[in-house]
């Protein structure tokens, strides 16, 4: 195969796979949209119920759950964990501005 070949190849190879990753970077802002979607329902519930914008014993076994989600699907869980966290920070925020 010639070297122009193999290059040709490679940049098509390239292509399709960050078209891959567009379309999963599209995926997830869908799917936190409607996660958000769901939490803010809950953040108006909440308030309503003045209850608190935050629940340490759900946020813990989320936590535990994520990580084990990651584990099982080998990804690492400390980076599952650090995300879940900038949520929950990013879903509180929202939960007490109801309570306003």
């Amino acid at each position: 195969m010639s070297e122009e070949k193999q290059v040709t190849d490679g940049l098509q190879e390239l292509l399709k796979m960050r078209a891959s990753i567009d379309n999963i970077d599209n995926a997830i802002i869908h799917m936190l949209a409607e996660r958000f979607k769901c939490t803010q329902a809950v953040g108006r519930l909440k308030a309503e119920h003045d209850l608190p914008p935050a629940d340490k014993t759900r946020e813990a076994a989320q936590i535990e759950r994520l990580r084990q989600m990651a584990k099982d699907a080998d990804l690492d869980p400390e980076f599952a964990e650090k995300f879940l966290n900038f949520i929950v920070t990013e879903v509180i925020r929202h939960h007490e501005q109801f309570r306003k």
